[in-house]
């Protein structure tokens, strides 16, 4: 944190950071005298994986574990400081990531008050601030996404391709932020070099009052960044993302082989998980579960994703965090395996379009709430009946997550419509004259 964060900010962080220390502590203190574990099983597995890299074997001889080799890296202290060493990295990445969105805000000129409030849905969100102290990774995912942007909105194309190549190697679902990244890279409003202008909080160039989001976004579609697909711009972002991406991958399969490929990667497209979750695709694996599914059959799913993501990419890409933001929702919605540690990956977005809404709280914020909340609540009713009680309700927890992913998709539905479109970029054109760059 810098010397010139505001005082109201830096309390926000230093209670944040005491409060998510005191549920490190918690939980130890829980796993050590309580049969159940506040500790996440996953946790015990990037513990185990760091254990096995400490001893010179492969983390890939742990059982599930799936991840890329550079998690077991990070964690290689819990074998030497302490086994908490993770979940203090996870939390730090975590309170990063409070930072980052306000630094993001702050920078579109969004008024003070404003942008602590953004922070506080992030740093006093529930989900977000178990899922570190937990042991779960995620966080650390979530402040590269959001650095990336930074380093975008700064004009910073290599920096932010560095990152981005590392982050998809590292968990392999921002692979859907590519595309849209590569939209707005277009020379009209990023030229390499220069730092781009930003369509601030306050400006009314692009936010139309009549018309919707969805109606005013059409004045950018794919046949418009075609015709300049090919600018310095993308190649470069293109050239070094990839050549990032599979110098790690490169580099780890020399060391691990196939046992990381499979394992780290390939797993993650053809996952046919049989165990009861969030998606509604798990009936159907359930069913299916002791015969050898297809490969198309493992693929097939990512059929209503792609249509979807496209879909949202052709409308939205010019509003990059709010593009992510919907991508990442409906990402999340229609997966082959849903758990609630996704939810986060769509939560450290949620700050950043939240100025931009129409929606107001009374209402149709905690009308959305409750609608998400109660579809989830809903769905761990039946869960914990088949669970915990035995209970043959299969049929009834699938007709809970297709209620799920209803409601996923309604709360979508709401945010699009009460979002003022608002491109992160003005604009730019060179003027006839001598003047050179202007803004439009």
């Amino acid at each position: 944190m810098t010397a010139k964060a505001p005082m109201n900010l830096r309390r926000l962080l230093i209670g944040s950071a005491v409060f998510r220390l005191a549920l490190i502590l918690y939980g130890e203190w829980q796993d050590a005298h309580m049969e159940v574990r506040y500790t996440d099983v996953d946790y015990l597995v990037f513990s185990d994986a760091a254990s096995l890299m400490a001893s010179g074997s492969s983390p890939y001889k742990r059982t599930t574990y799936r991840y890329s080799p550079l998690l077991a890296f990070l964690l290689l202290p819990n074998s030497v400081l302490h086994r908490s060493w993770g979940k203090f990295i996870f939390s730090a990445s975590d309170l990063l990531v409070g930072y980052f969105i306000y630094k993001i805000l702050k920078q579109r000129k969004v008024a003070e008050d404003l942008c602590l409030y953004s922070v506080m849905v992030w740093l006093l969100n529930p989900f977000t601030f178990t899922i570190g102290t937990r042991g779960n990774c995620e966080p650390i995912v979530c402040a590269m996404i959001l650095w990336i942007l930074i380093c975008l909105m700064n004009g910073k194309i290599i920096q932010a391709a560095v990152w981005y190549g590392l982050v998809v190697h590292f968990r392999i679902y921002p692979i859907i932020y590519s595309l849209p990244i590569i939209l707005v890279l277009n020379p009209r409003y990023i030229q390499l070099g220069k730092k781009p202008l930003l369509v601030n909080w306050k400006s009314n160039a692009h936010r139309p009052s009549s018309q919707s989001g969805m109606e005013a976004s059409t004045r950018y579609n794919l046949w418009t960044a075609a015709k300049s697909m090919f600018s310095k711009e993308r190649v470069l972002f293109g050239l070094v993302s990839g050549g990032i991406f599979f110098l790690c991958t490169g580099l780890f399969f020399h060391l691990y082989q196939w046992e990381f490929l499979n394992e780290a990667l390939l797993y993650h497209l053809t996952r046919a998980d049989p165990r009861h979750n969030f998606s509604v695709y798990f009936y159907h694996i359930y069913l299916q579960y002791g015969r050898q599914l297809s490969l198309v059959e493992k693929l097939i799913s990512f059929l209503p994703q792609s249509i979807v993501q496209l879909v949202l990419i052709s409308t939205f890409a010019q509003d990059l965090p709010f593009c992510f933001f919907l991508q990442t929702v409906a990402f999340v919605a229609f997966n082959k395996v849903i758990t609630a540690q996704y939810f986060v990956w769509f939560f450290c977005l949620l700050p950043l379009i939240l100025p931009w809404s129409d929606m107001k709280l009374k209402w149709e914020g905690l009308g959305c709430v409750g609608l998400w909340m109660g579809a989830q609540l809903h769905w761990l009713l039946w869960g914990y009946l088949l669970e915990f009680k035995g209970q043959n309700v299969f049929l009834q927890l699938w007709m809970a997550s297709l209620v799920f992913l209803l409601a996923n998709a309604s709360v979508m539905a709401v945010f699009i419509r009460l979002q003022r479109f608002s491109p992160i970029f003005l604009q730019i054109k060179v003027s006839d004259s001598k003047s050179g760059v202007k803004s439009q």
